[in-house]
């Protein structure tokens, strides 16, 4: 009987503030698809960062002809340089480099010549063009700087080259606009909770007499709020649930359908993701909608 009583104040609240509810469904939503979106975004860095950075290489470019590099006064790097930058490599760095290839200036003519068959830029070059190289592979690519400190500066070492350069601009950005979507989703979530808040307040007053009555016949504190908590609550769900349809939706067709088959060589986030942060969202929202209600409620139905 206190289950269908509940239940009947329930609907009745949401009945009687429709405008309001739906207000508060709506920023739920739109301020959740945003702490997803921030969510998805930092995944996403993290799984860039997994692939890539295991893949990433250290280059040493040797000296080429004609280089105004200080350690290449001596011109292109000789055998003797070559040999001793293999054994620096083998001995100062043998906790630090996983794997060491020397790619000869024909074995880069050759990867340049698969590349770009009618020349780069409409010039055509020559195995002479070509700089030979010592591609390193490293045990953590964290280590860039000692690898660094040890080889530049050798005489035969023009430059050494980190390839995590190339892609620390695409972290940055990524990186960044997940604190610009949790910014945003902040104060969206800060619009929902007073929403919520006035949406409780104005459902409390309009039932005083209801809730006097029950007051009078000796109901509980619990008795008398839960209703009014249960009707934030039911509707931050509703708005939690339509962020993660959306954010599913997203994903799924915008990543998953396009994007994928566009670029198939990176790892995306899916729908797994979306669902993994769900709980998430739902808990926020939930926890949103029961905090405001107690704060209010404490206000304008305590016994």
């Amino acid at each position: 009987m206190r289950l269908q009583f509940v239940l009947t104040e329930v609907l009745q609240g949401l009945r009687r503030n429709l405008s309001m509810v739906v207000s508060v469904v709506l920023v739920t939503f739109v301020s959740l698809t945003f702490v997803g979106a921030a969510a998805l975004l930092q995944t996403q860095v993290t799984k860039l960062k997994g692939d890539w950075y295991d893949l990433v290489e250290v280059s040493v470019f040797l000296c080429p002809d004609g280089s105004t590099a200080p350690t290449c006064a001596d011109g292109e790097a000789t055998e003797e340089q070559i040999e001793a930058l293999e054994k620096v490599i083998d001995s100062e760095l043998s906790q630090i480099v996983a794997t060491t290839y020397f790619e000869s200036k024909a074995e880069a003519f050759e990867a340049f010549s698969e590349l770009y068959p009618d020349g780069y830029q409409g010039t055509q070059l020559t195995e002479d063009d070509m700089q030979a190289s010592f591609r390193l592979k490293l045990v953590d690519p964290e280590q860039y700087q000692v690898v660094d400190d040890v080889l530049e500066g050798r005489a035969g070492v023009e430059v050494v080259e980190d390839q995590r350069e190339v892609f620390e601009p695409l972290f940055l950005a990524l990186g960044r606009a997940s604190l610009l979507a949790a910014g945003l989703a902040g104060v969206m979530l800060l619009a929902a909770v007073l929403l919520i808040t006035t949406t409780i307040r104005l459902s409390a007053v309009s039932r005083r007499r209801e809730t006097g009555i029950m007051r009078l016949v000796g109901a509980s504190n619990l008795f008398v709020q839960l209703p009014f908590m249960l009707e934030g609550a039911i509707a931050a769900l509703v708005g939690a649930l339509l962020a993660v349809g959306g954010l599913w939706l997203g994903v799924q067709y915008l990543v998953t359908d396009w994007l994928q088959d566009s670029v198939d060589w990176v790892a995306y986030v899916d729908v797994g993701d979306v669902l993994l942060i769900a709980p998430l969202l739902v808990g926020i929202a939930v926890l949103l909608a029961v905090v405001s209600s107690v704060v209010t409620l404490n206000r304008y139905t305590r016994v």
